[in-house]
Order: structure tokens, then C-alpha cells, then sequence
């Protein structure tokens, strides 16, 4: 097993107080993650910096008062790390697979926050039953496919933030008639973390109109 990389010193300027909290969700990913296969082996030595602070430095994009839901959270990325880095705003996490549900119950009753529900389903299914102000996404599906999912569950004015890489404005190409059907505004990518990562994150952000 890959030794697991040490916490950057930049963690404490993005958790802050929560950072105890970041350290022990990075020990849960290192050991009971990798057991329950949530993450491979070969990530620990990125743990932090590719997934972690990946997904945290995002936090500066929600608002305290935000309703955020998280599409296919998995290993609590990013959801249950914007959680910890936005400790205000309200989370849920919503993951079909029933072993991923239980690992995240799990973690989240060890960590003690009350600021994240979880659910199990999909996205699709919750339509009459929840409304967030933001969706976020990261690794689950292409922006087009994200769009349709999360049209009907976001407010007006609420914002998809999806997490991508290189190809981020590929998929805005191929999602213009999702965007233009589902009426969403024209996406911004924004990079997030420059200060903190030597790869910043690339955020996909629309609204709905």
C-alpha cells in the first residue's frame, strides 16, 4: 500500500477549525475507505492534494445559506469535504449504492457533524421531495448528463457546480442544447485553489434561470 501523503500546511488555511475534522475523514479514507473500496490503494500518496484540498477549496463558492446536494457523493467527494471547509450551509449526499451509504453513515456519525443528511437513491427520484440552491458533482457523470439530472431538483437561480478537468469546455460544447432546453445560464468555468494547489480545481458553474 502506498504511504499516505502528509496534510499540506495549506489544510489549515482552508478548514480551519474543522481541520481535526479533515484529519480524521483522511484517516477514514486511508484505512476503512480503501477496505470498503470506496478508494484505490494508489491514491494515498495523493490523498490530500487530489482529492481533499481538490474538493475543498471549492467551499468559497457556497453560501452559508445554501441547501447543497451532492450527486453520487461515494467516498464524501465533495460533499462531505465541503461540509467540513463550509460548516454554515446545509449538505445532503445522495449515493445509490447501499455499501458507499453505509461508509458515509458511518463516517459522518464519527465526525459529529450535523450539518450533512444522506440519502440513498438517485438524484432523478427526488424531484418532488427536495430542492437545493446548489448541486455539486464531481467524477459521476458529463456536464450534459449532470444538467438534466439537476435542472428539476435546483431552485431558481440555483447553481450546478460541477467539478472537472482538462476537458471541461468539451463538455460545455457537447451540453449547449441541455443548457438551452433546461434553461440554464451560459456555464463559467472558474479555477479554484490557484493560491493553494499546483493544479487548481476547474469548477463547470451554471444557473438555473
Amino acid at each position: 500500500m502506498s504511504q499516505v501523503e502528509p496534510v499540506p500546511a495549506c489544510a489549515e488555511q482552508i478548514f480551519g477549525e474543522r481541520l481535526p475534522h479533515a484529519r480524521t475523514y483522511a484517516e477514514h479514507l486511508a484505512t476503512t475507505g480503501v477496505e470498503w473500496g470506496l478508494i484505490g490503494p494508489r491514491e494515498l500518496d495523493k490523498l490530500w492534494t487530489r482529492h481533499i484540498l481538490n474538493c475543498a477549496v471549492v467551499a468559497p463558492l457556497i453560501h452559508d445559506d445554501d441547501v447543497v446536494g451532492d450527486i453520487g457523493s461515494g467516498a464524501g467527494l465533495p460533499g462531505l469535504v465541503l461540509s467540513l471547509a463550509q460548516p454554515h450551509a446545509s449538505f445532503v449526499l445522495i449515493e445509490a449504492m447501499e455499501r458507499r451509504v453505509d461508509w458515509l453513515g458511518m463516517v459522518v456519525d464519527d465526525l459529529g457533524i450535523e450539518n450533512v443528511r444522506i440519502i440513498r437513491g438517485r438524484v432523478e427520484d427526488l424531484v418532488d421531495d427536495e430542492v437545493f440552491t446548489v448541486v455539486t458533482a464531481r467524477a459521476v457523470k458529463a456536464l450534459n448528463v449532470l444538467v438534466e439530472w439537476s435542472a428539476p431538483v435546483l431552485s431558481p437561480g440555483g447553481r450546478l457546480l460541477a467539478l472537472k478537468g482538462l476537458k471541461a469546455q468539451e463538455e460545455i460544447d457537447k451540453a449547449k442544447k441541455v443548457l438551452k432546453r433546461d434553461k440554464m445560464t451560459p456555464p463559467v468555468i472558474k479555477l479554484m485553489g490557484e493560491e493553494f494547489l499546483e493544479i487548481p480545481t476547474r469548477v463547470v458553474e451554471t444557473a438555473r434561470r
